[in-house]
């Protein structure tokens, strides 16, 4: 019997947001390091520090002190809806939560975005309570599958213990319907593949351990020397467990030949793949650069939109997304 760390059976809308201040809590438990990268990623904002820091000799107006530990303060007030259904007077009531704090953030979660209209007219509101009370309150609306990549985003593939805790959440939202998939055809889920690269690329195939979660995305991308840089369309998923003797195999997406079998044995025994890992298989790999901008390396796989960074409603074949990804860029 699975042990679930995420409550389910009562009222939906306060549990899903006891849920995710648990997963979230929880994040901070690990690391606080980690955290902290979440809310300073593109999903809050590129200028929020909330960090504590250490400054040596900084300078006041009458002294120089040897050193300064501090913290700039914060406040994220959270509105959780199980549908678009949110209501402008409520969330304007909700501005009076915030006090002195220099970062102020109003998230709205649901399984879906806010509504155009809804939206519109709240943030217009917003812009003239802000005005009126010398603030700069944020609004950030996103869904419970945003967060969870968000946080996905910001652990690794050894952080087993996190990315437990986040399957939990993942299979409780899928659960709870709070995610919806059927969004899955316009996203790539980038993985690095430096050491497994050329291998990955010429048999059309990615693995990693069955106990990371993955969003649905119907695209695989490799990451390597700061690019996306191989991109595929997955034609089958499949559970590989080298010590069950009874079933090694089990296909969760498409279908599982003979040939695949013996790459997945050969790759086992090349790679040292000891435990159940999931194995993807694309139809095709193309080579492609979606290069990064900024400095250093992913901590680990990323999601994107394809239809926001090719900029259309509809994706071409998979070799065309690959041409035209060669001209984006990303940080």
């Amino acid at each position: 019997m699975k042990i679930h760390y995420f409550q389910r059976y009562h009222s939906k809308e306060n549990v899903a947001t006891a849920n995710t201040m648990l997963l979230l809590s929880r994040l901070y438990s690990y690391s606080s390091d980690k955290f902290f990268s979440f809310l300073k990623s593109q999903y809050f904002s590129d200028s929020f520090e909330p960090e504590i820091s250490f400054t040596l000799q900084k300078k006041n107006n009458e002294s120089i002190p040897d050193a300064i530990i501090s913290q700039e303060s914060f406040k994220i007030v959270v509105e959780t809806k199980m549908s678009d259904w949110f209501h402008t007077d409520q969330l304007i009531h909700h501005l009076g939560s915030f006090s002195n704090e220099k970062y102020k953030v109003l998230l709205t979660l649901a399984p879906v975005l806010m509504n155009d209209k809804t939206k519109s007219e709240f943030e217009t509101e917003l812009a003239e309570y802000n005005r009126a009370n010398s603030c700069c309150i944020m609004h950030i609306n996103t869904t419970f599958e945003e967060l969870a990549n968000a946080v996905s985003d910001v652990i690794d593939d050894r952080d087993y213990d996190m990315q437990s805790v986040l399957e939990d959440y993942i299979d409780y939202c899928n659960t709870d319907n709070l995610i919806i998939s059927s969004d899955s055809w316009k996203y790539v889920r980038m993985q690095l593949s430096n050491a497994t690269f050329e291998y990955n690329f010429v048999h059309n195939m990615y693995w990693v351990r069955s106990s990371v979660n993955f969003r649905s995305t119907d695209y695989i991308g490799l990451y390597r020397n700061k690019s996306m840089c191989a991109i595929g369309k997955i034609s089958s998923i499949i559970i590989f467990s080298p010590d069950d003797d009874d079933e090694k195999f089990a296909v969760q997406k498409g279908k599982l030949t003979e040939e695949q079998k013996a790459l997945i044995f050969d790759a086992a025994a090349k790679y040292s793949i000891t435990e159940p890992h999931r194995i993807y298989f694309v139809e095709k790999y193309f080579q492609t650069d979606f290069r990064k901008i900024t400095q250093g390396a992913p901590m680990g796989g990323r999601v994107f939109d394809l239809t926001q960074i090719l900029g259309t409603t509809e994706l071409p074949n998979t070799e065309k997304i690959a041409e035209q990804l060669k001209k984006k860029t990303w940080n």
